[in-house]
């Protein structure tokens, strides 16, 4: 079901921009930056944009940043019909913003569209949205070792309406937090938590989508894992496949340097994990996307097959996983280089530090 053609009257937005008169001094934003931590504190603007069924997307502006005012029969609020996605701005050590992948991040945002019945953001606008914060926010933008500013656009449905059916009126935000170094002290290995009484996503269900509600699904096991003394949780599939963690990509390392990873329509597609698993392939490993059982897991860490397993994602970018726990065992697990290789490999890319062989990186500023 596609509401909206993303490929159709492309011409420019025109954005109107109305500054915030209660902007945060350049001192106070700067004591921000220093220990931005991530998620808590968020940028002095953001963009909305409209759409609505007869009148398709209409009303772009850049506002200051601020409470939503939503009907209470709003149907985001009734049955969930909410997508999102997550992005990263860097600044370059000239002093330019760049990003990573905008292209990958407007595509996926527009297959959860069309699997949540949400019309689908033209990719042109996606990108524009970005470049229109950055110009009222670009100083947000950190430029501290593995600082960034998180870039999270989200569309849902805000039409007033309790019949059972697609939204007709629709809002698109994008607002920005700037987020520090996710590992303070250096990148260390993660507790995994394996979760065999709660799946994130099921066959046919919303698990390649980026919505609320597989998150949703993910935090009360993600809570037993915290009880657990872990640090994230990983879901199985119902024959038993290892999907993925809370919030991130599985990855594993065989003897003979091939990299494999779970794949299956219950699987976010990760723009990191496609990254990192690109530069494995331009080293020379051979790379395979399949369905990985939990008992190949195990085995494969037993004997030795499998020498190292790690997850990715936006946040993070690369973790190395040390421990798999469960009811019945805990499995430690191998470490290599591999992964902080193709982490080094990829924040160099995108702060600027090596070269973009791929064009990944698209300026936001200027």
């Amino acid at each position: 079901m596609t509401l909206t053609d993303p490929a159709a009257d492309l011409a420019p937005l025109e954005f109107a921009v109305t500054r915030n008169l209660a902007a945060r001094s350049a001192a106070e934003r700067d004591e921000i930056l220093a220990a931005p931590g991530f998620g808590t504190n968020f940028t002095d603007h953001m963009v909305d944009i409209c759409w609505s069924k007869g009148g398709g997307w209409h009303r772009p502006r850049v506002q200051p940043y601020g409470p939503i005012s939503l009907d209470p029969a709003a149907a985001v609020l009734h049955y969930g019909q909410e997508i999102f996605e997550g992005i990263k701005a860097y600044r370059h050590a000239d002093g330019s913003v760049h990003t990573f992948r905008p292209d990958q991040n407007a595509k996926r945002l527009q297959r959860s569209a069309r699997r949540m019945a949400l019309p689908e953001l033209p990719e042109d606008y996606f990108l524009q949205s970005l470049r229109e914060l950055i110009a009222v926010d670009g100083d947000w933008v950190p430029s501290g070792e593995d600082q960034s500013l998180y870039l999270r656009p989200f569309m849902f449905a805000k039409e007033a309406f309790l019949g059972v059916r697609p939204a007709q009126k629709v809002a698109y935000y994008l607002i920005a937090s700037p987020a520090g170094a996710y590992f303070k002290g250096g990148v260390q290995p993660v507790k995994i938590w394996l979760s065999e009484d709660y799946a994130r996503a099921g066959k046919g269900g919303t698990g390649a989508a980026k919505t609320g509600g597989n998150y949703a699904a993910s935090l009360l096991p993600q809570a037993e894992a915290y009880e657990q003394g872990c640090d994230q949780v990983v879901f199985l599939d119902q024959d038993g496949n290892v999907e993925e963690l809370g919030g991130m990509n599985v990855v594993f390392v065989h003897k003979d340097g091939t990299i494999v990873t779970p794949q299956s329509d219950s699987i976010l597609p990760g723009i990191t994990r496609d990254s990192i698993l690109q530069l494995a392939e331009d080293r020379g490993h051979r790379v395979e996307r399949r369905a990985v059982s939990l008992q190949e897991w195990r085995d494969g860490v037993a004997s030795g097959e499998i020498v190292e397993v790690f997850a990715c994602g936006t946040a993070a970018v690369v973790t190395p996983i040390g421990t798999l726990l469960a009811a019945g065992f805990e499995d430690a697990q191998p470490t290599g280089t591999l992964a902080l290789e193709l982490r080094q490999h990829l924040t160099d890319i995108q702060y600027g530090r090596a070269e973009d062989t791929h064009g990944w990186l698209t300026r936001l500023d200027g």
